[in-house]
């Protein structure tokens, strides 16, 4: 988190608006420059069919043309070295030549966001993760700079209790399982907003897991079939909420008023024999949920209505 703080300084972005990602090392660069990077490619192409050709195995040469021109437009990639296997993105949004991307319509002003793509975390390295990063930078022992953090958002991968594999569910609460601990929040984006891409939607709370191996069907369609009403299992989202509740209302480190996104998409259904994680991955069945999930993110981010 220092590391990360560090190059936000050296770079001028220290004092900017924030807006924190949680996702994987493509989907939010892609989503911004692959489509006008490979028009050329893929004449007649829809995005998403770029966004599928990316995600195939062997894609390297088209990956780097995309990686390439990020970085000249502003993205700096920063590697782990911290032994936590997350990697991070930072985008410097007031150097994109907006007519070169996905985003012609973007309003960004002089305060331009800088957008922080962090790596999946895994159960409560979540917690950890995001904590370290919301708290202020030290600069010396007296002098210490509070993040201007616009939004946090998460998107990730779930196990779904209603629909199959690919289906997208949002998240208006998150259950700890085996706690006392449940958040409840205003999640800014809402099942309505992904409605008519031919995906199934579902909205309400989701249970965080202690594990996927411990989970069993008895379990599962308690939480479903109960007041309750679950939606689907995932092993992060309570533990993010944790930090981003503790550092925008206690420790008051980063704005009070902080948005929230959560999205996740389906990767398989415990409660249906072979649909478990077990019958396999998802191939290409998951780059539309991905990419429609980092599009309306960054949407909200940009300002686009």
């Amino acid at each position: 988190a220092t590391n990360i703080k560090e190059v936000l300084r050296d770079n001028n972005l220290l004092n900017r608006p924030i807006h924190v990602i949680s996702a994987n090392m493509h989907s939010v660069m892609n989503s911004i420059f692959a489509t006008t990077v490979l028009k050329t490619k893929f004449k007649d192409k829809t995005p998403m069919f770029i966004f599928e050709e990316l995600s195939r195995s062997g894609a390297d040469e088209v990956r780097s043309k995309v990686e390439v021109v990020a970085k000249e437009f502003g993205m700096i990639s920063l590697p782990d070295t911290s032994g936590t296997n997350i990697d991070v993105q930072i985008f410097d949004t007031s150097k994109i030549d907006w007519k070169k991307t996905a985003f012609p319509s973007a309003k960004i002003d002089k305060d331009a966001p800088v957008i922080i793509v962090m790596d999946y975390a895994f159960g409560e390295q979540a917690y950890e993760t995001i904590d370290e990063l919301l708290k202020p930078y030290r600069i010396e022992k007296d002098l210490k700079v509070l993040l201007n953090v616009e939004s946090v958002s998460i998107m990730g991968k779930a196990g779904i209790l209603q629909g199959g594999k690919g289906d997208i569910m949002i998240p208006s609460a998150h259950i700890n399982e085996g706690t006392a601990d449940n958040y409840s929040f205003e999640n800014e984006l809402t099942p309505e907003m992904f409605e008519g891409n031919d995906i199934a939607i579902y909205g309400g709370p989701m249970v965080t897991v202690l594990g996927t191996s411990l989970q069993n069907k008895d379990l599962l369609k308690f939480f479903h079939d109960s007041t309750w009403g679950v939606i689907g299992l995932e092993m992060e989202g309570a533990y993010y909420q944790k930090a981003i509740q503790s550092a925008s209302k206690i420790r008051k480190s980063i704005n009070p008023n902080v948005k929230v996104r959560y999205a996740y998409y389906a990767s398989d259904n415990p409660l249906e024999t072979g649909s478990t994680l077990a019958s396999g991955g998802l191939g290409t069945t998951g780059v539309k949920p991905t990419y429609l999930i980092t599009i309306k993110i960054l949407e909200q981010i940009f300002n686009i209505k």
